[in-house]
């Protein structure tokens, strides 16, 4: 696959980002609504996006993960049952043909959590087998991987197999809480004139700070102070937003570290602003962690589906 161009595309939830490729070198990128936003079949969906390099370069190879093999994506393809070789994923891709061109969709992962429940991940498994392209030192030895999003994802890695996983609602619910709620609505006007950047950090400092106070608080307990802060401390939207975000975090990762007996160090596996503030909430509880872009890591990934 090296000297052909192909399109690789991570299509989750929330949005759709697309690389036109050429071996490992992106040429170029878009982005297109999530399949949570879709009003049309997906197909008919991708074919207006990637008509010009349709045009320019033919019937081009597509190589997708996340939602697109979904159950109310594109097609549905399968769960691989953990423990998992990540090496399996290109064996069992779903592959079909659209307007001409092949396809091909990563399978999903499912488990029994720790929690008790059971547990799938579509996407998160193809960065995953990307991180372990581009960081072979991964697959020897036992990892703790944090991959941050709507649907956040604690996996445990273990000589390149994921064994299990557990997902947190983290990013949905705050997209739910900041748009659907009344927490964001109480900020006193005129404020945002102030430096956003720096009420950002000091909202979100305090917000991890809240959810690991000591004493039997609940996050249920602390959300209502995001609104609060805001009617009767003069606290800028900016600022909350920031706080309900560490809330949240903080709590995603007080609870996670336990289920994992998590050593000293973890992975974080995502976008660069998310990464750094679940990267910051790690180190509050004491885990050194180091962090990967996703994107890079699920291109890696995608290669892996035509390569293997």
């Amino acid at each position: 696959m090296n000297g052909e161009h192909y399109i690789a595309g991570d299509w989750g939830t929330s949005r759709l980002r697309l690389s036109l490729c050429r071996g490992d070198r992106v040429l170029e990128t878009l982005q297109g609504p999530g399949i949570g936003a879709l009003r049309e079949p997906a197909g008919e969906a991708l074919r207006p996006l990637i008509a010009g390099w349709r045009q320019a370069h033919g019937p081009l190879p597509i190589l997708l993960c996340g939602m697109a093999g979904a159950r109310n994506g594109w097609r549905e393809a399968p769960y691989l049952p953990c423990p998992v070789d990540l090496r399996a994923l290109g064996a069992a891709a779903l592959r079909f043909e659209a307007d001409q061109a092949p396809v091909a969709i990563s399978p999903g992962l499912s488990c029994r959590s720790r929690l008790g429940s059971p547990d799938v991940m579509r996407g998160e498994e193809t960065q995953i087998a990307g991180a372990l392209a581009l960081h072979p030192g991964l697959g020897a030895g036992r990892h703790l991987l944090c991959l941050p999003g709507t649907h956040t994802k604690w996996a445990h890695l273990q000589d390149g197999q994921v064994c299990d996983f557990v997902t947190a609602l983290t990013g949905e619910l705050f997209a739910m809480l900041r748009d659907s709620s009344t927490l964001m609505r109480a900020a006193p006007a005129g404020l945002e004139a102030q430096s956003a950047s720096d009420d950002s950090r000091d909202g979100f400092e305090r917000g991890i700070e809240d959810a690991a106070a000591p004493g039997d608080s609940s996050l249920l307990h602390c959300l209502f102070g995001v609104r609060s802060r805001q009617l009767i401390d003069g606290c800028s939207r900016t600022w909350a937003l920031s706080y309900l975000s560490g809330l949240l975090i903080g709590t995603d990762v007080r609870g996670a570290i336990p289920l994992f007996a998590a050593g000293t160090e973890a992975v974080v596996i995502g976008d660069g602003a998310l990464n750094e503030r679940y990267a910051c909430a790690l180190r509050r509880e004491g885990i050194a962690a180091s962090c990967l872009d996703g994107e890079q890591c699920a291109l890696a990934g995608l290669r892996t589906l035509w390569q293997s």
